[in-house]
């Protein structure tokens, strides 16, 4: 879709993208603050930004509860949700454009004005509890904080988030959303039919009632290297995996792109190198790569399921495969077909005013960057091989890794398994 966007400033210190679409039928925002699990006042509230996203929705100035609000919000069709990570706490809405203002309203009442109370925080301590329990079930929600933990991140795993859920009482709730709910702490995204409303929508944004605070810094980790993580359970019946080479800086946008082309090749499809000749050879039916990049480091992470009896010639094939493409071993025909392959998902990314949101978000929320979709086509058609190459050898010889694995076998298999990765 053709789109125009623009950074804005306002007056109370918040920040944003105005994304112009002409004859967009829908208005999309998105309200960030870094406000997620890294600005627990202490790791024994560890999970209170998850508390305090799940009661954005319920009682506020308004609305009595979360039903009242929900009723109303949703009466026209329109769409919220929130969602926290370890760095932020983002609330998301859609609606009909006939009715964007009487959103954006009530999207400012649920984010200005709560009204936090015990009953609501019992229901929401529950919900969050089951909601991690779940977790448990899910092995990659299990394997991935243990890797960040492996390289040095400051955070905690699944388990130990439950236990500090207990702890967290209301006093805490309305600390930590004083404290992060700011408006120099606050970036937002909204697209839609901007042109003629730019200065409506700055006015009514510069109108939310909030402490002027000020704008947090993504906090530095200690990266390294660790041992592999066993993760025993009984009930695995296979070995479920991921490991991830870090490097410790921020990648631009045309880095990112190339490692999105080395992880087409190695395993984009079932013509890839390792996927591909992996499912060919029966040994995975799924695995895959990518790569992310915040301000301070940068993660290539692979991650799939393997029974044990495969396990051995799984790894010796990553191994193999990744050598290969460390030492240049990729031909100019399947580093144009991934270039390509590029090219039309970024197109194919870029079909509603959500994705076209989405698109921004990724970089401009974690990295405060803007890079106009316009000029990615040019980007992605400019990508060297060499270059290509060059990160992936930057990414394993950085010596910062981390590997772990959920399964019924002992530590020595998954140690084993990890020791084959010696490139």
């Amino acid at each position: 879709m053709k789109h125009s966007v623009e950074e804005i400033h306002l007056k109370n210190g918040a920040r944003g993208l105005l994304i112009n679409i002409p004859g967009a039928s829908v208005m999309s925002t998105r309200v960030q603050f870094r406000a997620g699990m890294l600005y627990a006042k202490n790791k024994d509230v560890y999970e209170i930004p998850h508390v305090v996203e799940h009661l954005a929705f319920g009682a506020n100035a308004k609305y009595r509860d979360e039903q009242a609000f929900e009723a109303e919000f949703t009466k026209n069709g329109a769409y919220h949700n929130a969602w926290t990570s370890d760095i932020s706490v983002c609330y998301e809405t859609e609606c009909a454009d006939f009715e964007w203002e009487r959103i954006m309203e009530l999207q400012r009442v649920s984010i200005c004005e709560p009204r936090f109370n015990e009953e609501e925080l019992k229901s929401e301590k529950s919900n969050v509890r089951s909601e991690l329990t779940g977790y448990m079930n899910d092995y990659y929600r299990l394997l991935w904080p243990r890797v960040q933990q492996a390289v040095g991140e400051d955070i905690l795993d699944v388990p130990e988030r439950l236990k500090t859920i207990q702890n967290i009482e209301l006093k805490d709730i309305r600390e930590h959303y004083r404290r992060t709910h700011t408006a120099k702490n606050m970036m937002f995204i909204i697209a839609g039919k901007i042109r003629g409303r730019k200065r409506k929508i700055m006015r009514m944004l510069e109108n939310w009632d909030l402490k002027e605070g000020e704008a947090f810094e993504i906090p530095t980790a200690d990266l390294h290297s660790s041992e592999a993580v066993s993760i025993r359970r009984k009930d695995a019946s296979n070995i479920t995996f991921g490991f991830s080479l870090v490097t410790p800086r921020h990648l631009e946008p045309d880095e990112v792109f190339a490692m999105n082309c080395l992880n087409h090749i190695l395993n984009g499809t079932t013509n890839s190198r390792i996927f591909g000749t992996a499912r060919k050879k029966g040994l995975v039916y799924g695995m895959g790569s990518s790569v992310a990049s915040n301000a301070k480091s940068s993660y290539w992470d692979f991650d799939g399921e393997v029974n044990v009896e495969n396990a051995d010639e799984l790894f010796d094939l990553i191994q193999l495969e990744l050598t290969n493409a460390l030492n240049g071993k990729i031909s100019d025909k399947d580093f144009a077909a991934a270039k390509s392959y590029a090219l039309g998902r970024l197109q194919m990314g870029a079909q509603t005013v959500g994705q076209i949101a989405d698109y921004y978000a990724d970089g401009y929320f974690t990295n405060e960057t803007i890079q106009k979709y316009d000029n990615m086509p040019g980007l992605i058609r400019g990508i060297d091989k060499s270059k290509m190459i060059e990160l992936a050898r930057e990414f394993a010889g950085s010596g910062i890794r981390g590997f772990a694995a959920v399964s019924s076998t002992e530590k020595a298999v998954i140690s084993g398994l990890e020791t084959r990765l010696n490139f």
